[in-house]
């Protein structure tokens, strides 16, 4: 008999993110960073967006979802999520998939508690300029001849449609997975975990 483990997903108690300047933050770390970050400018528009982006290593595969609260046009505030996979994913396909499962849980999270109390924060405010965009960027685009991606790009938009709080966004226009995750996808791992 074969024994399988089932998948488990991690609770908002166990989510570790990072940035530039700070390491294993929890979730509510986070949280309270990007509350601060909206409040020092209340009356401003802001885009919330996730988006995760994997690379292939000897051995292991490392996805990383990058989290951006981003005041337009004047500045952002950043961190990431890291899991190694202890197996090189070939498939395109897959790849793409558990990428876009990875941002979807993420945003699930920050549905349930960030994003009531950003737009407290902003509600005040929405005559005045205040406004909140969610997104959830895939690391796939439409263009066939320049991205092998494109045969995939219409589920996984209809997944992240299907959760109805975020707008999906695609190559070029999906910064946190294809310029701010992928940049910490390329790093090489020490010790791969699970």
């Amino acid at each position: 008999m074969i024994m399988t483990r089932k998948p488990r997903y991690p609770a908002e108690k166990e989510l570790r993110f990072h940035n530039v300047s700070e390491s294993n933050l929890s979730f509510d770390d986070v949280l309270q960073r990007i509350l601060q970050f909206v409040a020092q400018d209340p009356r401003a528009a802001y885009h919330f967006v996730i988006g995760t982006d994997s690379q292939v290593h000897r051995g292991y595969t490392k996805f990383v979802t990058g989290i951006i609260i981003r005041r337009v046009g004047k500045g952002a505030w950043a961190c990431y999520r890291q899991i190694v996979l202890p197996r090189e994913i070939v498939s395109l396909k897959e790849k793409l998939a558990m990428e876009t499962t990875f941002s979807q849980e993420v945003a699930w999270s920050f549905s349930l508690h960030a994003i009531p109390k950003m737009e407290e924060l902003l509600v005040p405010y929405v005559y005045q300029g205040a406004s909140l965009e969610l997104y959830i960027d895939i690391d796939a685009g439409t263009k066939p001849i320049v991205n092998k991606t494109s045969l995939y790009v219409q589920e996984m938009v209809k997944r992240v449609e299907s959760m109805g709080t975020y707008a999906p966004r695609v190559k070029p226009d999906s910064y946190a997975a294809s310029a701010y995750a992928n940049r910490y996808t390329k790093r090489p791992v020490r010790k791969v975990t699970s």
